[in-house]
């Protein structure tokens, strides 16, 4: 019987690639996404895989999503926590709400999204949980305290509930993508691609979301149980730890 994935922020960007490369490895996929309507329809029809709406900064929400995920398509044995958004700003300028608001969607959502479903995984001594952090997570960024410190926060969320699952069945692990072609990052005007971020990585290129969505589908696998804690670092060569 196929497993079930939930991808937060899966209709779109890396999380679409995400949801796409689950589905072709034969899990049957839910995407979660948080306002983009037309988006997500146009995702939906293409792919045929099914998208649910809810804030991931909302506990209540992402409960009520899950248990809507879980009547229709089964329990949830992999968790890929994706979904996140930034407000960068100078710290000495950022705002209260700036700094919650990347806090909730970033770091709190994996709260809220994998509590929900972590007994249910420790019951069936299956999981696989997977966190989506960042390069800036990893080396900080200035002009994103707030998602530097909450893409780290999500590492050490994963260093700490994979010493909790290990015994279950239960892998937690974290993806640090750098800089990926997704619409957003190649909107970015051309010279500053090609004079400010390019020259980083030393492969030369930006990453393609399906590159990262191979990775998740790795660590997805029945195949990866003796891989938990750990951080994959995918950013092509631009941070080395």
């Amino acid at each position: 019987m196929a497993r079930v994935a939930l991808v937060t922020g899966g209709s779109r960007g890396i999380g679409a690639a995400i949801s796409k490369g689950l589905k072709a490895a034969g899990y049957k996929v839910a995407a979660s996404y948080a306002g983009n309507d037309e988006a997500a329809a146009a995702f939906t029809k293409e792919t045929g895989i099914p998208t649910y709406k809810w804030d991931v900064s909302d506990y209540d929400a992402c409960a009520a999503g899950i248990a809507k995920v879980e009547s229709d398509l089964g329990p949830i044995d992999v968790l890929v926590n994706n979904a996140g958004i930034t407000k960068d700003g100078m710290f000495h300028r950022m705002t209260k709400d700036q700094w919650y608001a990347v806090i909730n969607t970033n770091l709190n959502s994996l709260f809220n999204m994998t509590r929900p479903v972590w007994e249910g995984m420790r019951a069936r001594k299956f999981g696989r949980v997977i966190c989506i952090s960042s390069v800036n997570g990893q080396k900080g960024q200035m002009g994103q305290v707030n998602y530097s410190a909450a893409k780290a926060g999500d590492i050490g969320f994963v260093k700490a509930l994979a010493q909790e699952g290990a015994r279950a069945g239960i892998t937690v692990n974290a993806i640090c993508p750098g800089y990926i072609g997704t619409d957003m990052v190649r909107a970015i005007a051309p010279d500053v691609l090609e004079k400010a971020i390019l020259p980083q990585i030393p492969v030369g290129r930006l990453g393609e979301p399906e590159e990262i969505a191979r990775a998740v589908v790795f660590l997805a696998a029945d195949e990866a149980g003796f891989i938990t804690g750990s951080t994959l670092t995918a950013n092509g060569g631009q941070y080395m730890v």
